[in-house]
């Protein structure tokens, strides 16, 4: 879930934390309930300034993906799953139009992108061994 941040990354530190929680909760890896690392704790292992961290809990309190409960932690919000859906359409929109973008840089057609967004999801389907 937290591997790691890229400090040399163009993306600030804190945006790379938000989306990695984001991720992690459209993904299912993080569900309602869910305890998260301290911002002490999480600071320590990603090697960032604690107020980093203490800025994309706040922010994701606010946008109701997390709850704190006092004296115990910071946790997933019960209606995360609900969120899980739109979150997902969210990430996957933005990736899908970078490839877009570059459909038409490319000058491929819609019909040869499509045949290539449908073998490349047939090649990466999970558990299938034999990828390209």
């Amino acid at each position: 879930m937290f591997d790691s941040v890229d400090p040399k990354s163009g993306l600030p530190i804190y945006l790379q934390i938000t989306e990695q929680l984001r991720r992690s909760v459209a993904a299912g890896l993080l569900l309602p309930g869910d305890q998260l690392p301290s911002v002490r704790e999480l600071a320590a292992r990603l090697l960032v300034n604690p107020n980093t961290v203490a800025k994309v809990y706040r922010d994701l309190e606010r946008d109701g993906l997390l709850e704190t409960r006092r004296g115990q932690g910071t946790f997933i919000a019960a209606d995360a799953a609900a969120m899980a859906e739109g979150e997902r359409r969210r990430l996957l929109t933005g990736e899908l139009r970078a490839v877009a973008r570059d459909v038409h840089a490319f000058g491929l057609d819609e019909e040869a992108a499509l045949d290539l967004f449908r073998r490349v999801l047939k090649d990466e389907q999970p558990g299938r061994k034999d990828r390209r």
